[in-house]
């Protein structure tokens, strides 16, 4: 361990006396708008959409392709 902390590492943790400790849910809700990963499910869904609508649009032109060179 890193020694600049030695001396504060076994202090007990600091309960304000003055303001209520915070809910759990209330902490996680205020934080809740910084979210690393905001949006990121619906762009991976909008780009599963574009790849699956290229494979259809392929087989589709596949399936009207006609060789007449044979």
């Amino acid at each position: 361990m890193n020694d600049s902390y030695d001396d504060i590492i076994d202090l007990p943790h600091h309960v304000s006396s003055k303001y209520p400790t915070m809910p759990l849910l209330n902490r996680a809700a205020q934080f809740s708008s910084f979210s690393a990963l905001s949006g990121h499910e619906t762009a991976i869904m909008e780009t599963v959409r574009q790849v699956q609508d290229s494979f259809e649009k392929k087989e589709e032109d596949e399936e009207f392709n006609i060789d007449f060179d044979d």
